[in-house]
C-alpha cells in the first residue's frame, strides 16, 4: 500500500505517486523496486533518478542486477551477503 492507501499496482501509469520522495535516505525494497520500474518503464530517466535520489549510476545498476537476478527479493539488505558469497564462490571455481 501507498501512503494514500492506494494499492501501487492500482495506481496511475505514467504518475510518479508510487515514487518515494526526493531525497529518501532509507531505501527499502519496496522503493527500490519502485525506482528501478520507473526507469525501466520510460517514466524518469536514469539520470533523474540519480539526481533525485543522490544515487550513482552503480549503484542503481546493481539494484537491476538483483531485480534481475534473484528477483525483488534480492534488493533486501540482509540477502546481499549470501548473494554476493555465491558470485565470489562462482568466480573461484
Amino acid at each position: 500500500m501507498h501512503k494514500n492507501n492506494a494499492p501501487l499496482d492500482r495506481i496511475a501509469p505514467g504518475t510518479r505517486l508510487d515514487l518515494p520522495p526526493p531525497g529518501t535516505t532509507r531505501w527499502v525494497v519496496r522503493r527500490k523496486q519502485a525506482v528501478v520500474s520507473a526507469v525501466r518503464q520510460g517514466r524518469i530517466t536514469l539520470d533523474e533518478a540519480c539526481r533525485t535520489y543522490t544515487l550513482s549510476p552503480e549503484e542503481f545498476n546493481s539494484w537491476q542486477r538483483l531485480i534481475d537476478r534473484h528477483g525483488p527479493r534480492g534488493l533486501r539488505a540482509t540477502r546481499l551477503q549470501e548473494y554476493r558469497a555465491v558470485e565470489t564462490e562462482r568466480k573461484t571455481a
